[in-house]
Formats: structure tokens, C-alpha cells, sequence
């Protein structure tokens, strides 16, 4: 008896159809609130281009890079939220949100709320964005963060984004947003889930069970559980959005831009290879394994390819002698 090879999917005979996208808010917010949905998202693609960061790093190992996500992770949301209400004329050109701004809650979902400073207020919350920031350089290649919040709990309006960056000079400078992902919360969090029960490769189909969380309303609290649970989670893997089938185009896309005019992928496993305790065998092996690739990949000639690994481990150099000279400097 042949046995079936190992990423075939089982048969769902009664398998559901997977969510779709609304497209927009419901038609009662859109009468009130006509073109502020297209606005707020022309701003959060507008991002890159107005994003500015009091953050500017400098003097560091190279191979210290992949730590930034988590250490300047909050410092880049927060200014996000700051760039956007600088950029009102974008979603408010007519001045019709006055007493609204944008406000950061890192505890809640959704962090970021479009909120009304009266306390009198018909509407004190008109949408939210869950902001989610990515250092592109990450040794994991992916967005690490967890989306495990309810489909209720997000309203129509609501928005999931993504926000990737890197430094102005890769390894050090100011941070520079690149191009972010930008979807609706409520479909991702639909789209989670169906990937969780039905999507996912050689999974117990019996085991794929999902506890949901009890407060199933738009703008919950701080203290409301809001998020659904895996039942059968070991590794931790629920709500890995860019694992669920959520952003595959989106992450792939952005480690394929340039930085300082090498894709992204490239500068992230070249500093790879220069992990702690690696050989100088392991370390010349692997940049020969992806500097080929690099050739069969992209139009590069010999000489071409050789200057890019040279300028690399240049760049490399310079990371570690900052590095020396900051030590040394803390020891004096």
C-alpha cells in the first residue's frame, strides 16, 4: 500500500468556505463618517514618506542587529501614532474631526484608537488600528507577533498594519519605515482561525480546536479576555499571523526591497552567518551558499556578486571596530 506524501491535505467533505473580506465598513459608519475609512488608510500608506523618529543608533555590532525589534519596537509604534496625527490634513482635510486624535493604549486592543478628547462625546472611538511594528533585518524573516484577538471584538472599521523598517544606514542611523501591511482586522482574525482548524499542514484535524473568548464586542477594556485560544498549542503557534496565511505576499515583498542597495534578505543572512561561536569555516560556507544563490537569483555578473560580499563584509568590519572603540571607551 502506497502512503500518501506527507503534505497532502486531508478530505473535508464538509469543509466551510474561508472568510472574506467585507470590503468596507458597515453603510450606517459610512454615513456618518464618509471617506474617513480611505483617508486614515491613504495616511497609513503615506507612512514612509512622513515617519519621522528621535531614535538614532550608531556604535553597535553588526550581528547585534537582530536584538532591535523588541528594544526599539515600542519607541517606533509610538512614534507611528505621532506621525500619523502630524499628518491630518491627509485623513481630515476638512477639518471635520477637530477634537479626534489618534491615541496609543499598548495593553488593549486595539493599541492604536482613533479617539474624541470630549468627555461628552456621541462617538468617543470612530476605529482602531492594531499596530504591529517589524525590523525587516529580524533573523526569523518574518513578523513575530501574536494576533490572537476574537473576530467580534474588532469593529468593520477596525485595521490590522503592519509596520516594517530598518535603519537609514542598515546598521545604524535613524529608523526608515518601508511600505507597511495594511488589512482588515476582523478578516485577519477570521483568516487566523481557518487556518488554524482546517488550513494547516499534517495537523490532527480531531485536535485543531478553538476556545473563544468571552468578550466578543468592538473596544473591549483593558481587563477583557478578547482573545481566542488554540486548545492544542505546545509550541505556542496560535496567532502567528505570518504564519496563518494572512501576509505571505506582504513579507515575501519586503525582503525583497533594497537596502543601501542590497535585497534585504541577503543583508539578513549574511549577518547570520556571523553568529556567535560560528567557525571561520561555517561562516566562509555560508557565504558561498547564498552569495550562488544570490547569482542564480538576481543579474549579477562574477564581478558584480563579488563586489556586493565585499562591501558586506566591509560594512561588517566597520559594525565591529565601532563596537571595539565603544568598549574600549566604557572601560576608560
Amino acid at each position: 500500500m502506497s502512503t500518501p506524501p506527507e503534505d497532502s491535505k486531508l478530505e473535508e467533505p464538509n469543509l466551510p468556505d474561508p472568510p472574506v473580506r467585507s470590503g468596507c465598513p458597515t453603510e450606517e459608519w459610512r454615513k456618518r463618517h464618509p471617506d474617513l475609512y480611505e483617508n486614515v488608510r491613504k495616511a497609513l500608506e503615506a507612512l514612509p514618506n512622513h515617519f519621522t523618529s528621535h531614535i538614532s543608533i550608531g556604535g553597535i555590532g553588526a550581528t547585534d542587529l537582530f536584538s532591535f525589534n523588541s528594544a526599539l519596537g515600542t519607541g517606533i509604534e509610538q512614534s507611528v501614532v505621532e506621525s500619523l496625527n502630524a499628518m491630518r490634513a491627509v485623513w481630515d482635510p476638512t477639518d471635520k474631526y477637530q477634537t479626534y486624535r489618534f491615541v496609543r493604549h499598548a495593553q488593549s486592543f486595539p493599541d492604536v484608537r482613533l479617539e474624541d478628547s470630549g468627555s461628552d462625546s456621541k462617538e468617543p472611538i470612530l476605529l482602531g488600528i492594531e499596530l504591529k511594528g517589524w525590523f525587516a533585518l529580524s533573523k526569523e524573516m518574518e513578523p513575530s507577533f501574536r494576533f490572537t484577538v476574537t473576530p467580534k471584538a474588532c469593529a468593520e472599521q477596525d485595521l490590522l498594519v503592519v509596520v516594517p523598517w530598518v535603519f537609514s544606514n542598515v546598521i545604524s542611523g535613524v529608523p526608515k519605515l518601508l511600505p507597511p501591511f495594511i488589512e482588515e482586522a476582523r478578516w485577519a482574525a477570521q483568516k487566523r482561525n481557518y487556518h488554524w482548524l482546517y488550513e494547516r499542514r499534517n495537523q490532527s484535524k480531531s485536535k485543531a480546536e478553538i476556545r473563544p473568548a468571552s468578550h466578543r464586542q468592538p473596544y473591549p477594556p483593558k481587563s477583557a479576555n478578547s482573545s481566542d485560544a488554540a486548545l492544542n498549542d505546545s509550541g505556542g503557534n496560535f496567532g502567528r499571523a505570518a504564519r496563518s496565511g494572512v501576509m505571505p505576499k506582504f513579507v515575501g515583498d519586503t525582503l525583497r526591497l533594497d537596502a543601501a542597495g542590497i535585497p534585504i534578505v541577503y543583508w539578513i543572512k549574511f549577518l547570520r552567518a556571523f553568529t556567535e561561536g560560528s567557525s571561520e569555516k561555517a561562516i566562509e560556507a555560508a557565504i558561498k551558499g547564498f552569495s550562488e544563490e544570490a547569482k542564480r537569483l538576481a543579474p549579477l555578473s562574477e564581478v558584480d556578486r563579488l563586489s556586493v560580499i565585499a562591501y558586506l563584509e566591509a560594512l561588517l568590519k566597520v559594525a565591529k571596530e565601532w563596537s571595539s572603540e565603544d568598549d574600549a571607551a566604557t572601560e576608560q
